[in-house]
């Protein structure tokens, strides 16, 4: 078992310099945290997972296939694999958990 508090991740992804930063990587499993500024633009693509991400903080809007949906905190999305996606609209900073399985990159 592990415990994994917020505030490191956080401080883990900013020293990073990138806008995620993975913290579990297992066989089915891959955990992050994923950190987009207000105005930002969201630069994913599809992936070859199934992806869920659920908003600790902040708000935009999220668009999966062809459906656009206003998100904020609490809110919990599931993005099948291979299915186009993006946060746009970004109205305050937003700080995510992502979760791929499997893990991501496995199967590409």
């Amino acid at each position: 078992m592990s415990v994994f508090p917020l505030a490191g991740l956080l401080e883990a992804q900013r020293v990073s310099g990138e806008s995620w930063h993975e913290f579990v990587h297992a066989a089915d499993l891959t955990l992050g945290v994923y950190v987009l500024e207000a105005g930002a633009v969201d630069p994913q693509g599809p992936h070859t997972e199934d992806e869920v991400y659920v908003i600790l903080a902040g708000r935009s809007r999220f668009t999966v296939g062809d459906r656009t949906y206003d998100v904020g905190p609490g809110d919990t999305v599931y993005v099948p694999a291979g299915v186009p996606h993006r946060y746009h609209d970004i109205a305050e900073t937003l700080h995510i958990v992502y979760m791929f399985a499997p893990a991501e990159g496995s199967r590409a």
